[in-house]
């Protein structure tokens, strides 16, 4: 049997997975033996599917790889000043530029699959093949939540991107701008999503959008009646903003009561890896219920073994000075369309 049918199961735990930890770490096979059981070559696949997978990182910048916990950048903080002379006898004045640090805090996400020895026996299918796609899509959608919503955010992590816009003011109201009080009004109009993000001297090269919205976009018609994103029903649509490309998570993690759409310029949603995804293998522990402490399972006593998936990674919005807002308690990168009836309580960014 191959050695990676067995370490993994596909069970119906994997729904609670995100929220198991293992306590007892007495007695285990170390990581050189759990590298030898999944390879290098897998490792580096998962952690670019799990890019790929989450809105956030597959659209923010990726910095170099963090070598501590605690990554400082330095951040434009004050513009210099130019003046005129006054006459040949006038004296050229003096300015200045000032920097302002940033902090970017590595978190650790992770996740638990407790797995039957006597399924690992009788499996007879890629059982690897079948849970590789879920560990992506539940690190992908946890660190969605927590960058766009601020869900389980870290205590360390910065806002939001969704409060840290909501703070500074960079909320577009379903219906609340434009002539026809219309979705291409809301978006494209002035006063709308693109013009807050360019109010702030930024231009915008991204969205991220509740699948709802393709239905809305679609239904978009001009004063003849005609579509305005579909010129036909045979060919595919090609969601795209002035020029920007649309991307429509679908991990589960986007809240459309707290945004319709989210728009900005994803190069100041930076992001670093502390640690790409580590596997280690538990044969003796317990696994315990984070909220009750009950034991969920006693893998020596239950016939079990434990694969934990742990990564490390944190993030920043730069957002620099700008001679448009220099004012950063106004300034945002990014803006976002609220539906009609959404609850506009946000915490304050930051």
């Amino acid at each position: 049997m191959d050695k990676l049918k067995n370490m993994l199961f596909m069970a119906t735990v994997m729904n609670t997975i995100m929220d198991l930890h293992i306590f007892d770490e007495t007695q285990r096979i170390d990581r050189n033996d759990a590298d030898a059981l999944i390879p290098v070559e897998e490792t580096r696949e998962i952690i670019q599917g799990v890019v790929a997978e989450s809105a956030v990182l597959s659209r923010g910048r990726r910095l170099q790889n963090m070598t501590a916990r605690q990554s400082k950048m330095k951040v434009l903080d004050l513009l210099p000043l130019a003046y005129f002379v006054n006459g040949e006898a006038g004296r050229k004045q003096l300015t200045k530029m000032a920097w302002d640090n940033k902090f970017i805090y590595a978190e650790e996400i992770a996740v638990i699959v407790p797995i039957s020895e006597e399924v690992l026996d009788d499996a007879d299918y890629d059982i690897w093949g079948e849970v590789r796609p879920r560990l992506i899509e539940a690190f992908g959608a946890k660190i969605d939540g927590a960058v766009l919503f601020n869900v389980d955010k870290p205590a360390t992590w910065r806002n939001g991107i969704v409060a840290t816009a909501t703070a500074a003011g960079a909320v577009v109201t379903e219906g609340s701008v434009g002539k026809k009080h219309d979705t291409y009004d809301d978006i494209m109009a002035e006063g709308g999503l693109i013009s807050l993000i360019e109010s702030s001297g930024y231009d915008p090269n991204g969205y991220i959008a509740d699948l709802s919205m393709r239905a809305k976009l679609r239904g978009l018609r001009n004063d003849n009646g005609d579509p305005i994103f579909k010129t036909d029903v045979q060919g595919t649509s090609r969601y795209t903003l002035d020029g920007a490309p649309m991307y429509f998570p679908k991990n589960g993690a986007y809240d459309k009561t707290q945004a319709l759409m989210i728009g900005g310029d994803f190069s100041q949603l930076a992001y670093a890896i502390r640690q790409d995804i580590t596997f280690k293998i538990f044969t003796e522990g317990v696994v315990q219920d984070p909220t009750t402490g009950d034991i969920l399972y006693n893998l020596m006593q239950n016939d079990m073994v434990a694969l934990r998936a742990v990564m490390r990674l944190g993030w920043e919005i730069p957002n620099p000075i700008n001679a448009l807002k220099p004012n950063k308690n106004q300034r945002c990168p990014f803006a976002i369309l609220k539906g009609a009836g959404s609850n506009d309580e946000q915490d304050d960014g930051e």
